[in-house]
């Protein structure tokens, strides 16, 4: 599969688990909002880590540079 995702994309999704990551452990969330944000951001870091985003791919979309010809 051909990834879809720019850099700038992937570093926002990794900090956005990194703060859910700490607002869990800190016991800021509460028992729901933990799971649905859990849910969340473990899809945020999959994506990150493969480099393809499926809703992109159904929306045609990628903020991946296109390369220099």
């Amino acid at each position: 599969m051909k990834s879809n995702m720019g850099i700038l994309d992937r570093l926002v999704r990794v900090g956005l688990v990194a703060v859910v990551a700490v607002l869990f452990f800190t016991g800021q969330l509460s028992t729901a909002a933990a799971v649905v944000l859990g849910i969340l951001s473990l899809v945020f870091l999959v994506t990150s880590v493969v480099g393809v985003c499926p809703l992109y791919l159904l929306l045609g979309l990628s903020t991946r540079r296109r390369a220099a010809r």
